[in-house]
């Protein structure tokens, strides 16, 4: 049967490799679930949240340890926009949670032994604004202020009970810093994951900089990047690793780019199996992928990793 309690996921990631999913919402479109609009793949949360149980479940199967919820988007302002008020988002924040776990239990249900944990995703506010600013940061707001919009959501993600908060996708120090500072006193640990352009933030600050303030986050058990290219990860875990001692988590893109534009991707894929291994060399132990990276990729990597042993 499969456990999201024991062992916790900062034990599994000190005894070995732990396995990531991979992009919400390109299993959610190939299911043929329309995603185009700026609540993205939250929106599912209040319309169809079946489709995003079966989302996670069909990671579960495929290899996945930790599903990332479908929260990455989901903002009291983003739902308000929509004519959603306070305490319905409050509840579709809280249900992105419980989704998970439901997927876990079908997961366990269908033979899946090994433990589960849940990451409650925590997008950066470049989400919330649907404009493709969560790949340039620099919002020209203040860390006090980015804290404050993070607080609400974020007490709330944490009391629905996940595993882990997914601090993920910030492309910016000052954001980095107000999640760190939410982050403490929520009783639930965190990863912090940067998106990045070669070795800098993608609004270019250089990640020793970036990744310094993690360090002395006890709630913290995990540091590194995501949504960025997989040519970026090897020099960046390095970084992580070496500026904070803490075990790295990585989950790139599959290569292509983003157009925000025409909400659409262009360009190749560039994420293989073979490029893990040099990211485990580096400090990586958290891995997955994020856009455009589906089952059969999760499958490939778990099928070529050193997981943690179980602990029954």
């Amino acid at each position: 049967m499969a456990s999201n309690t024991s062992p916790s996921l900062a034990d599994a990631l000190a005894a070995g490799t732990v396995v990531l999913d991979g992009g919400m919402s390109n299993q959610l479109e190939s299911a043929g679930h329309d995603l185009s609009d700026e609540l993205w793949s939250a929106r599912l949360l209040a319309e169809q949240p079946e489709a995003v149980a079966e989302a996670h479940l069909a990671y579960f199967l495929a290899g996945a340890d930790v599903a990332i919820t479908a929260s990455y988007q989901a903002t009291f302002e983003g739902f308000a926009r929509r004519g959603t008020g306070h305490d319905e988002a409050a509840r579709l924040l809280a249900l992105s949670v419980d989704l998970a776990r439901t997927a876990a239990r079908r997961a366990g249900d269908a033979g899946v032994e090994r433990p589960l944990w849940v990451a409650a995703s925590v997008g950066p506010y470049g989400a919330m604004l649907a404009d493709g600013a969560e790949y340039r940061g620099r919002y020209g707001l203040s860390v006090a202020e980015l804290e404050r919009f993070h607080r609400p959501r974020m007490e709330v993600l944490a009391a629905a009970g996940p595993d882990v908060l997914a601090l993920e996708t910030v492309p910016d120090a000052d954001e980095g810093a107000a999640l760190l500072r939410t982050v403490r006193g929520l009783g639930v640990p965190a990863w912090l994951s940067y998106t990045v352009d070669g070795t800098n933030t993608r609004a270019g600050q250089p990640l020793e900089e970036a990744f310094a303030p993690a360090a002395d986050v006890d709630e913290v058990i995990a540091v590194g990047v995501n949504c960025c290219a997989p040519q970026d990860v090897e020099p960046a875990v390095e970084i992580a690793a070496r500026v904070t001692g803490k075990p790295v988590v990585v989950y790139p893109n599959s290569g292509e780019a983003w157009d925000a534009r025409a909400r659409a991707w262009t360009g190749r894929t560039t994420f293989g199996t073979e490029q893990i291994e040099a990211w485990r060399a580096a400090g990586a132990r958290l891995i997955g992928g994020c856009c455009r990276v589906g089952p059969e990729g999760i499958t490939a990597i778990a099928s070529g990793v050193s997981r943690a042993p179980r602990s029954d």
